[in-house]
């Protein structure tokens, strides 16, 4: 039986993961900012734990890893899966919005990879190979209109792990990045545009639980989807800018607009 933390538990891909883990018998602690939603989660699995934290919060996450303490020494797997999205349709840019998304996309996994790699290098003590798992999006493979914000922080959070994994991996921790496509989620239900190619919070759930099975560092799915994107940033610049350009909602402004 694994220690695995689910960090972003309370719904969609973050929950199904979580629920997929704890239905193969492991003690899956799961981490989320409502307390309650996670409390009324866990009552329904004696396999799950509420660890509730604000992953952009100090205090909130030095409590979180006092009571993950209380539960378990180490921990086999941590899935930091919390993030949110906020799109760009004017100019100039308001950069209060790409601070909102880059606190918790970014510097909150960032925060929760520092509070996890203590337990984690427990784990490794103790003979095991734990994964750290930082779930980014196939949106950062090719710019999308209106992603500035939300893609550039996916984008960030990406190298910064490709980063990690290079530093770490000699010292027994298994980096991974989960880039999906289009998942239907309380998040994504708010989009205001086509997705294509969506797929349920449970089909990603599998996808991610069978990829962290297997050795490939970048967990990418639907294919069909993610496939056609590492394609499309093949695109001369001219052609892919032109069709980009295609979808942009931004309206021609102008000298006194």
């Amino acid at each position: 039986m694994q220690q695995i933390w689910v960090i972003g538990a309370s719904s969609g891909i973050g929950l199904s993961v979580a629920q997929a883990y704890a239905d193969q018998g492991h003690n899956v602690l799961v981490s989320a900012r409502n307390e309650q939603k996670l409390n009324d989660i866990c009552d329904k699995n004696d396999h799950l734990h509420a660890v509730p934290l604000d992953a952009t919060d100090a205090a909130s996450i030095q409590q979180a890893q006092q009571k993950v303490k209380t539960i378990t020494g180490h921990l086999d797997k941590v899935i930091i899966n919390a993030g949110t999205a906020e799109y760009v349709d004017l100019l100039p840019v308001d950069v209060d919005l790409v601070r909102r998304v880059f606190e918790i996309n970014f510097f909150g996994a960032i925060n929760m990879i520092n509070a996890s790699l203590p337990f984690l290098y427990d784990a490794v003590t103790g003979g095991q190979k734990p994964q750290l798992v930082i779930v980014s999006s196939s949106v950062s493979y090719q710019a999308l209109t209106r992603a500035h914000a939300y893609g550039a922080s996916k984008a960030a959070i990406r190298y910064f792990t490709e980063c990690l994994k290079a530093d770490v991996q000699h010292q027994g921790i298994d980096v991974r990045v989960v880039s999906p496509g289009f998942v239907k989620t309380p998040l994504t239900d708010k989009n205001d545009f086509e997705m294509p190619f969506v797929i349920t919070s449970e089909d990603a759930a599998k996808r991610i639980v069978k990829g962290l099975d297997g050795s490939r560092f970048d967990i990418h799915f639907p294919k069909r989807f993610t496939l056609l994107l590492k394609l499309f940033s093949f695109l001369p610049h001219r052609l892919k800018f032109w069709l980009l350009g295609k979808m942009s909602r931004f309206e021609p402004q102008g000298e006194n607009s």
